[in-house]
Parts: structure tokens; sequence; C-alpha cells
């Protein structure tokens, strides 16, 4: 009774497995962006964090779950605006105990200030790069940045069939400059950020 259960499930699934693309439907061609509103993909955009280690070895931490909005014109790029909400309780280490931590007053304080947040203020373009500046609001304050950005991809989402466009981008922030100044003595006091964000058309 059993294999002619499991062909039945085999067969249903397969029309599914049918419409899986053979190639990668994002390639990092600017002539397949198109205008309009873009919506950031949570599942598929990472803040990644560097600190020293007490001067022993790099070590790592990720952001996940933003949202935020990001307006295109490829016909007008400088004109581009980008903002982007990254909660605070999206943040994990491979550090259980750090976690906790790092949730807590000596540092992010989530209770209080449960989101971080970003929002263009200019955008120039040049080629494929960008110079985004912005200002940054981290554990209640706001301070100006420049994100390094560049683009990675665009196409057609496999499933959906909506427009995505993904960037990179890189910067460095002060911790202690947003009231973040627990252990600079021992821990990076300037923190590197790398950040990969995928956006879907609304």
């Amino acid at each position: 009774m059993r294999r002619p259960i499991l062909a039945a499930v085999l067969l249903a699934a397969t029309p599914a497995v049918a419409q899986m693309p053979t190639t990668k439907p994002g390639a990092p061609d600017a002539s397949r962006v198109t205008a309009g509103t873009y919506a950031v993909d949570p599942n598929h955009t990472q803040v990644v964090f560097t600190v020293d280690h007490l001067g022993f070895n790099s070590y790592w931490g990720i952001f996940g779950g933003a949202t935020g909005t990001l307006v295109l014109d490829p016909a007008k790029p400088n004109a581009a605006t980008v903002s982007i909400e990254v909660p605070m309780s999206g943040l994990v280490t491979t550090s259980a105990a750090l976690n906790e931590h790092l949730a807590k007053p000596d540092f992010f304080d989530v209770a209080k200030f449960p989101t971080a947040t970003f929002r263009s203020t200019s955008v120039t373009v040049r080629g494929t790069t960008a110079k985004i500046a912005g200002n940054l609001t981290l554990h209640g304050v706001t301070k100006p940045i420049v994100l390094d950005a560049k683009f990675t991809g665009a196409g057609l989402g496999p499933m959906d069939k909506k427009a995505n466009v993904g960037f990179e981008a890189t910067t460095s922030v002060k911790r202690s400059d947003f009231g973040v100044s627990y252990g600079t003595a021992l821990v990076s006091d300037v923190v590197p950020l790398k950040i990969t964000v995928a956006f879907e058309k609304k």
C-alpha cells in the first residue's frame, strides 16, 4: 500500500519541480532594472557586523528580518530613495548567552529601542556603484552615514514573476557615537558592516 501512496505524492509534486528554472533568474545586468517601488525581501536581506574579539580574532554577527522600501527609476538613478528598518531582535551570533547580553541595556537595549532605521538623503550613482548618504537611527540616536553600494543583480522571480533587484553595501559605524559604549576598550568601537539586500517590486 505504501508504494502507490508514495507514487501519488511524487506525481503531485512533479509540476512544482518542473517549474523550477534551469538557470539563475537574476544577473548583474542593469538593463533588466525597471522603474517602480520595491519592498525589501526580509528573508534574503542580511546585515553582518564584525568586531575584534579581545585582540584574538574577528567575530561576526548578523541581523535579519529587515523591511523597507526602494524607489528607483533607472532613467534617473540619482533620484532613488531607500528606507530600511532592522528589528534589533533579529540579531544573532553563535553564542546564545551573547545574543541575550547584546539585547540588554549594556548594548542595544532592544526592549527600549526595538528598531534601527536608515533613511537615504542622497544617492550618487557611478556605473553600477553608488554612494548612498543617509541617517542611521540606532539606540535612539541619529547620525549621518554613507553606504558604498553596488548593484548585484536583477530579473524576474521564478515563482511569482515579480521584478527583483539586489545590492550589496559596506560602511562602518562607531558604536559609542550611538551610546553603545560597553566594552569599547576590549571589543571594537568602530564596527564594519556588510549589507546584502534583495528587493521585490510591489
